[in-house]
């Protein structure tokens, strides 16, 4: 099927493929599937494609022509006829990116196949490839030799600068010369050959380069990009960058580390973001990610460090500033102890609460600084990932902290924060806790923020009393509020907490709901023009309803709740929106669960202001429902009266016939027993005809 060679090693950069002959009756046949690689043909000397099963078998081996025999079909297939051999073979490959990647191979060394200088890359004994002396007048050769491997060779040239000790040191020599002459050209082509090197992604090679007495140097060689302006990375680096050490660090390995990664990541974030392939950014990640392990676990591991930074946060002379520092220092090394195993990370927190970090986090929330704020609850959603019973127990003990959360809940620390502290609250009320905690936590937030929060909704909404959009309730606080500005999003999660709080703890919160009226509070949401707060007060309004609670549902009657729900339903108008799904589910699950209380309710009081809306099944099928009720409940007073009314007659009857035997009268009395009798007979025939009757109509 191909040029016979010898097959190179399968390595990981090879992308899956199926291989395909076409036969001689026209049809694909399926050679099996494997790993495809662009290499070099050792024993011809030829670029050629090669396809090697699991097994390590050989499937193809193609040697890439010159002439134009190759169609890319689709993103996923190439195919070509075989000039060798008159065979048509076709490549079915697993990944969109694997077809573009060979692909791109294949038009490249089509493009060089008369300029590749291959006695660079191999010999003919297939010896280790040499590169040229590193020389100034031999920089754009170095550069071909680096920049071409990425077609064939790569591991050869990586192989050759990890062995060769003076390489990097010659180029950065060449770069130092180069910039104190101001050859651009040079440092044009230095940029080149060391972004070729990064790109060869190879650990060993990073190892080298990113060493102290290197990685300033390789960001230096860095700025002279001839695609763009240039940056000063290195004075950016050295003159703003300043490493903070907020307690001395006495380990000769921790210091060398931090500098490290932060360069590292420097590099791959800033200077060469879009340059950089997905393989060579996982291995830059992978270094960052080792060193912050390393770094963590020496400090977690130092008992004197660590006592130090605790004595210093809680000390009275401790300076403001000193003590911001040291906050943002203890944030970043919990942050980093993600590097850590899991094991390790458990036991770093147990030592970190053991020295009472969460009074520290008590006290920094207490902060008039929002940042360090922001940096203390952080701190909060670290331990409470780790384990949230340890702060549920703090907060019962400490229910300071549980006021801060409520507090900050309802402030503006700018897009999407609140969301954290919403997160927070509700994972300390979920029910999922022991029976003390949750039990503790509940009381203190029914008892002292349940209000609050209600407030908030009051003071945010259009100033309108209560009377005005419950027209059956009286006034809750007797006087028109005046509108406050809160943040929407603020009141959406305000929603969202109580809806929570009405599906976890149905008995507690429905005190608090039916003595001081809190959804007719929650209902100004419905004069809000942002809708998503309308649809968020009727979720609630929907939640409640969920819980099929008697007493609840005659609340919503007696003070005539639905009525801002159906005012805005009917304002919406025939406009399809989540605010007309929401109300006409929550119609259709009132029909569902046939919720008499509240079917009545809803069609009896506001019917001729929904008629327009028949149309919605939704609507219709809810008077329906109606209508079947009132039939139901017609048909059992029916039966109720005729019951009522036929019992006294039958009784009358039995105490005339009682009578009759009992009766002592002569022959000329028994005479007329007959008459009698057919009468009574007569009577008690028609007795049920005038039962029906004379009984009312059931409507």
């Amino acid at each position: 099927m191909g040029a016979q060679g010898e097959v190179p090693t399968v390595d990981n950069s090879m992308q899956r493929v199926k291989v395909y002959l076409l036969t001689d009756d026209g049809t694909w046949d399926d050679q099996g599937t494997g790993h495809i690689t662009v290499d070099y043909l050792k024993k011809s000397g030829d670029l050629g494609l090669f396809v090697i099963d699991a097994d390590n078998e050989t499937l193809l081996l193609h040697r890439i022509s010159s002439d134009d025999i190759y169609h890319k079909q689709g993103d996923m297939i190439i195919s070509w006829k075989d000039p060798e051999f008159s065979t048509e073979l076709a490549l079915s490959f697993q990944e969109t990116s694997g077809c573009s990647h060979i692909w791109d191979h294949i038009c490249s060394v089509r493009r060089n196949f008369s300029s590749l200088d291959r006695e660079t890359y191999h010999n003919v004994n297939g010896m280790m490839m040499e590169l040229p002396p590193v020389e100034l007048s031999t920089l754009p050769l170095i550069l071909k030799n680096v920049v071409g491997s990425r077609i064939a060779g790569e591991v050869q040239v990586a192989e050759h600068l990890i062995h060769d000790e003076y390489f990097f040191g010659k180029l950065i020599g060449l770069f130092r010369v180069s910039e104190d002459l101001k050859n651009i050209d040079s440092l044009h082509t230095i940029f080149k050959i060391v972004k070729g090197i990064i790109l060869l992604n190879s650990p060993q090679i990073f190892e080298k380069i990113f060493r102290d007495e290197l990685i300033m140097d390789i960001i230096g060689c860095l700025e002279y990009n001839p695609d763009v302006p240039h940056v000063h990375h290195r004075h950016f680096l050295r003159e703003y960058m300043v490493f903070k050490e907020a307690i001395p660090i006495k380990d000769p390995v921790v210091l060398p580390k931090i500098h490290q990664t932060y360069r590292v990541a420097y590099l791959k974030d800033v200077i060469l973001p879009r340059a950089l392939d997905e393989a060579t950014v996982a291995n830059l990640n992978s270094i960052i990610h080792s060193n912050n392990a390393i770094v963590v676990s020496l400090l977690k591991d130092d008992s004197t460090f660590i006592q130090e930074l605790f004595a210093r946060l809680k000390s009275p002379t401790t300076s403001t500033e000193s003590k911001k520092t040291l906050v943002h220092f203890l944030h970043e090394f919990c942050t980093l102890s993600k590097s850590l195993q899991m094991t390790q990370q458990h036991q770093l927190f147990r030592d970190l609460l053991s020295e009472g970090i969460l009074d520290i986090v008590a006290d920094v929330l207490q902060n008039e600084d929002k940042k360090l704020v922001l940096t203390g609850i952080d701190l909060l959603v670290l331990f409470l990932n780790q384990d949230p019973n340890v702060l549920r127990s703090y907060v019962t003990r400490q229910d300071v902290l549980f006021g801060l959360l409520v507090k900050y809940l309802l402030a503006d620390f700018g897009d999407d924060m609140h969301c954290q502290f919403f997160e927070i609250l509700r994972n300390l009320l979920d029910s999922y806790s022991s029976e003390s905690q949750k039990d503790t936590i509940i009381e203190i937030f029914y008892e002292k923020h349940l209000g609050q929060l209600i407030d908030v909704i009051t003071s945010s909404c259009p100033s309108i009393s209560i009377g005005q959009i419950v027209n059956k309730s009286v006034s809750i606080d007797g006087e028109t509020r005046n509108q406050k500005r809160v943040r929407p999003e603020i009141l959406l999660n305000i929603c969202d907490l109580l809806c929570f709080c009405i599906l976890r703890h149905p008995d507690r919160i429905k005190c608090s709901l039916l003595c001081h009226n809190m959804i007719g509070k929650v209902l100004y949401l419905t004069q809000r023009r942002e809708k998503y707060l309308v649809v968020a007060a009727v979720r609630i309004m929907r939640t409640l309803v969920s819980r099929i609670d008697e007493d609840m549902m005659n609340h919503i009657v007696k003070n005539n709740l639905f009525k801002p729900v159906v005012d805005a339903f009917v304002a919406n108008g025939d406009r399809y929106n989540l605010l007309n799904s929401a109300v006409l589910e929550l119609f259709e699950y009132i029909r569902k669960e046939n919720l008499k209380i509240l079917l009545r309710y809803l069609v009896g009081s506001f019917w001729d202001q929904l008629v327009k809306f028949e149309n919605f099944s939704s609507v219709h099928s809810l008077k329906v429902k109606y209508e079947q009720s009132l039939e139901s409940a017609g048909t059992r007073i029916t039966a109720s009266l005729l019951d009522h009314r036929k019992r006294p007659d039958e009784r009358a009857l039995e105490k005339e016939e009682e009578d009759y035997f009992n009766d002592n009268s002569d022959e000329e009395g028994s005479a007329s027993v007959p008459m009698d009798s057919a009468n009574r007979v007569q009577s008690q025939s028609m007795l049920p005809s005038r039962s029906v009757l004379s009984s009312p109509s059931p409507r």
